[in-house]
């Protein structure tokens, strides 16, 4: 145990400090994020993400988002479990005639004022999957869309600026 104990006090510190890898622009969006989430959301943005059919990309930067590199919980941002918990939708993927029922059923169940992004060019309008005879169309195809993200798969930086807008959207429809 004193060896262990010795090696962890003799070796250096192996850890950067955040301001040497930090991306400028990510850190100013996720501040005016975490500003506009207390001031007119009282403290987080709750998201539901619903892949309808994609390729997994967007998912992937989706999840790098609450990796400890992003980390936007500390902006005040959470995925949540269900549809009835959300204050935003995030549908990824071009939606699939399988899945077509279950994202209208999530819509349905997630409370209003409802905020639905289409993330993905896929999201947006079917991407290269269009025309597809197994494809539904875009999101805005099965339910009403209100922000669309470009890209494919979008920047972790579009997404908070996408994000962004749907805080500000809930803002302005919760108040009276």
């Amino acid at each position: 145990m004193y060896r262990l104990l010795k090696k962890i006090a003799s070796t250096p510190q192996v850890t950067m400090p955040r301001s040497t890898f930090a991306d400028a622009e990510f850190e100013t969006l996720g501040e005016r994020l975490r500003e506009r989430i207390f001031s007119s959301l009282k403290g987080s943005l709750a998201i539901r993400q619903v892949a309808a059919g994609s390729s997994n990309a967007e998912e992937w930067e989706l999840t790098a988002l609450g990796n400890a590199y992003y980390d936007i919980e500390r902006f005040g941002i959470k995925f949540v479990a269900s549809p009835r918990h959300a204050d935003a939708l995030l549908v990824s993927g071009p939606v699939s005639r399988n899945m077509a029922e279950a994202l209208r059923r999530t819509y349905e169940a997630t409370p209003a004022p409802k905020i639905v992004v289409a993330v993905g060019d896929g999201a947006i309008d079917g991407g290269i999957f269009k025309g597809s005879y197994a494809i539904a169309g875009g999101v805005k195809d099965v339910i009403p869309v209100d922000i669309e993200i470009p890209g494919d798969p979008p920047t972790p930086q579009a997404i908070i600026a996408a994000l962004l807008q749907v805080v500000e959207r809930l803002g302005t429809k919760r108040t009276p």
